[in-house]
């Protein structure tokens, strides 16, 4: 039975539900399409989305989503540029794009096609969206003591005034390793929206890096959702980098079951002139000796508007966790905006916990420190600019990685200094 609709629905609620309608009749997506019905998409009345209020700041969705042509889809590929040399699988318009029969990497089982939605409820807005909208992604599983190689690309795309959502599960046997890349672009002057959620799980001994790379266009709204099992003694790092959308939501969900894990989460996010990016954590430490480390570098230029919302909680069996999470942020004019909230809940009496966040300019006494020994104030500026987020990658052991985020990093800075 359709529950009762919310008076007064957005242009974007009402363009999202049309779209819905288009894709099927699926039990899961009637019920997430009912649920947007009767409590359209959260405001800053919802703890969660206080600093970010979607139903008034996601303005519009685009009425008429088309699927790419296969013409179409074989230009964009041609002009994407190689982040790293990688098994790469894309999506265009949220639908997966047959590349080249490629051999699948030794012990990597794939299957494409949509995996099972979800989502919490009605606050939960970027699964229910997805839940909705989502018609392809992939589902990978690693063999147990499987080493791949070479990085898994996840490559999304959006072309036009049109939408992309994707729902993806990989799964890492015991003992397993490989590394992923989640990326997403988009051209400037395009109307788009982009949406996806990865479940990811790592069993007994498995080790992955996951890798966000957000660079899409400057009228681009993007939400996107990472959701960790992880077992015992296994490991992740997590590396994000957000360099670019008008309106951003970007979700990492970690819960640690197994005993003796290890978690590692750095990110840099470059807020231009007329962006928002909202990245929000929640790191639940349900066994104990374990370890998370997160750290969050903030820039933020013209009327940009930062957030960051940061939750640890440690259950009462997670005795010995060590948990500690830093979000740091410099703001470049007078009218850019930050707003940080770490939260830390814990249960267990025999814990290391840690948070703290810090919100300034670059600090006169460091420019007058460079401006003696000969730089200019821009070239000062930048240069400490560049120390302060890039920082947050030095510990990525691999050069070729390292230099491809540094850079990226430059080139922002270069365009938005």
């Amino acid at each position: 039975m359709m529950l009762k609709k919310i008076e007064n629905m957005t242009q974007a609620e009402d363009a999202m539900l049309a779209a819905s309608t288009t894709l099927g009749s699926d039990k899961e997506r009637a019920a997430a399409a009912d649920t947007l019905r009767a409590h359209g998409l959260p405001t800053r009345r919802i703890e969660a989305w206080h600093y970010t209020d979607l139903r008034n700041q996601l303005k519009a969705f685009p009425e008429n989503t088309q699927s790419a042509s296969k013409k179409q889809a074989e230009e964009w590929l041609a002009k994407c540029s190689e982040f790293l040399p990688a098994f790469r699988l894309a999506f265009l318009n949220g639908a997966y794009v047959e590349g080249p029969a490629e051999v699948l990497p030794a012990g990597l089982t794939l299957q494409t096609g949509m995996s099972n939605g979800g989502y919490r409820d009605a606050t939960d807005a970027v699964a229910l969206i997805n839940t909705m909208l989502a018609a392809d992604g992939v589902n990978i599983s690693i063999d147990a003591d499987a080493a791949i190689s070479e990085p898994v690309e996840l490559l999304h795309g959006v072309i036009g005034d049109s939408a992309s959502a994707c729902r993806h599960s990989i799964a890492l046997g015991a003992g397993a390793s490989a590394n992923f890349i989640e990326r997403h672009i988009s051209e400037n002057g395009q109307s788009a929206f982009s949406n996806t959620v990865t479940e990811l799980s790592l069993e007994k001994g498995a080790n992955a890096r996951w890798i966000i790379v957000q660079e899409e266009g400057e009228q681009t709204n993007h939400l996107g959702q990472l959701n960790v099992t992880l077992g015992q003694d296994a490991q992740l790092e997590i590396l994000v980098m957000n360099a670019g959308g008008q309106l951003v939501r970007r979700e990492i969900n970690v819960v640690v079951n197994g005993s003796n894990s290890d978690l590692s989460i750095r990110g840099v996010n470059l807020i231009g002139d007329g962006s928002h990016i909202d990245v929000t954590t929640s790191l639940f430490h349900e066994a104990p000796d374990t370890i998370s480390n997160e750290i969050f570098r903030n820039v933020a230029t013209g009327n940009g508007k930062g957030v960051f919302q940061g939750e640890i909680r440690v259950a009462k069996d997670a005795q010995k966790t060590d948990a500690r999470m830093a979000c740091n942020t410099l703001l470049l004019s007078d009218e850019a905006e930050y707003s940080a909230k770490p939260e830390l809940e814990i249960f267990a009496d025999d814990v290391q916990c840690a948070h703290g966040a810090t919100v300034t300019d670059i600090l006169d006494d460091h420019l007058f420190y460079l401006r003696a020994r000969g730089l200019s104030e821009r070239d000062a500026r930048a240069l400490l600019v560049k120390a302060f987020v890039e920082e947050v990658f030095d510990e990525v052991e691999e050069d070729d990685l390292r230099d491809n985020l540094n850079a990226r990093i430059e080139n922002w800075l270069d365009n938005h200094g």
